[in-house]
């Protein structure tokens, strides 16, 4: 047992230690605050704060006011002026003041018409603006709770007809969470994987293992690579998450309108921790049996993708799941072993999915957990030795 952690140690070592491994962890949260960077850059140079204009012939407006400045707001509103007559604010509009103006209709309160003139196209906040401008001027004066009514506009709510499950604007987290788990799951998968199955291959392309064997039983060998390279995987993981819990609770401080991170359910994480971390075995492990049975480092990649593919097909069938989260393809994909990882949280956001289907889901994704652990100490056992040849899974299974 004390060789297994020896070998443990090794493997996790030897891959966290490295500069590439710090470079992978920090190249997801790094490439997500350059995409934030570059959209918040291209927005900003589109945002022009220049005044605009605006004619209310017809009273539309009462004793108009500019619409306060929130505290966290990142770009001030544009101020709107106004303006006697068409004729004036074309004056003004020439000599640069503003960078357009708008005139509301005689039927403004029925039509909601409004004309906006301008010599070159406006900042892509004006109109916007503007429309805030106009909103807070009409409401103004009316009950708080009937200005945060008419501001915020409609709240759609979508609820399971049994009403055990419900999804609104302010529980976006029953989407999104299953998601970027599962996205990051896919990732952490094949960077794992993929560690452990390219050390098999080498290891047994140069022949270290005939040296390892000598001092090291083969199944505990196997097993402390897959612990390691599994840990590996985790670790990367487990920073990913924190990454992504501080972005979420450091977001709405710098964006008003996402409000706070809503609650999420204990249980819930529970489920997506007991559907992805036996799953997350399983098909490392596999990929570590697939490195054992492989000749060379290229065939290796060639057979893991039959492992990997599945697990993205959920995200294919997103809306069947959402709409329909009892439905025979939803039930299905959430109890495939290697679908199940990502179905499984995604449709529990929509419905109560009967005890059984969740416990013999992950008592199968258990069970073959172990069994690709055990296969694949089996395999290398057998091939360890023999240079330059395949072995077979009947061989696997038919050898002691």
């Amino acid at each position: 047992m004390n060789k297994f952690w020896l070998v443990f140690l090794h493997e996790y070592k030897r891959h966290v230690m490295r500069k590439r491994f710090v470079f992978a962890i920090l190249s997801m949260p790094l490439f997500v605050a350059f995409i934030v960077f570059v959209g918040f850059l291209s927005v900003w140079l589109q945002i022009d704060n220049k005044p605009v204009g605006y004619i209310d012939q017809y009273q539309i407006l009462e004793n108009p006011q500019q619409v306060p400045v929130e505290k966290k707001s990142i770009f001030s509103p544009v101020p709107s002026l106004p303006f006697a007559d068409e004729a004036s604010a074309k004056n003004a509009l020439n000599a640069g003041e503003i960078q357009a103006y708008f005139n509301f209709s005689e039927n403004y309160m029925s039509t909601g018409e409004v004309t906006m003139t301008s010599n070159e196209k406006p900042g892509a906040n004006a109109e916007d603006d503007f429309g805030d401008f106009v909103s807070y001027n009409l409401v103004k004066g009316m009950p708080e709770p009937i200005i945060e009514r008419l501001t915020d506009g409609s709240n759609i709510t979508v609820r399971s007809l049994d009403g055990s499950r419900e999804m609104g604007a302010d529980n976006w987290m029953v989407i999104l969470l299953p998601m970027l788990a599962g996205i990051l799951f896919i990732i952490a998968v094949n960077i794992s994987g993929g560690y452990l199955m390219q050390a098999v291959v080498e290891e047994k392309e140069n022949r270290t293992m005939e040296i390892l064997v000598t001092s090291v039983s083969p199944t505990q060998l196997m097993a402390g690579k897959v612990v390691g390279d599994l840990l590996v995987g985790l670790t990367q993981l487990v920073v990913w998450i924190l990454f992504l819990i501080i972005g979420l609770k450091v977001a709405p401080l710098f964006i008003p309108d996402m409000g706070s991170m809503p609650a999420i359910d204990g249980k819930y994480i529970l489920l997506i921790a007991g559907t992805m971390l036996p799953a997350f075995v399983m098909i490392a492990a596999a990929m570590g049996a697939i490195g054992a049975t492989a000749t060379e480092s290229q065939e290796a990649q060639q057979m893991a993708g039959f492992f990997t593919l599945p697990i993205v097909v959920p995200f294919w069938f997103v809306s069947q799941i959402m709409f329909n989260p009892n439905g025979a393809l939803s039930v299905g994909l959430s109890m495939f072993p290697l679908t199940a990882p990502i179905s499984l949280p995604l449709r529990a956001g929509f419905t109560n999915i009967p005890w059984w289907q969740t416990s013999i889901t992950i008592t199968v994704l258990v069970i073959l957990a172990i069994f690709s652990l055990w296969l694949s100490g089996k395999i290398f056992r057998i091939g360890m030795l023999r240079y330059g040849k395949k072995v077979s899974l009947k061989e696997a299974f038919r050898r002691s």
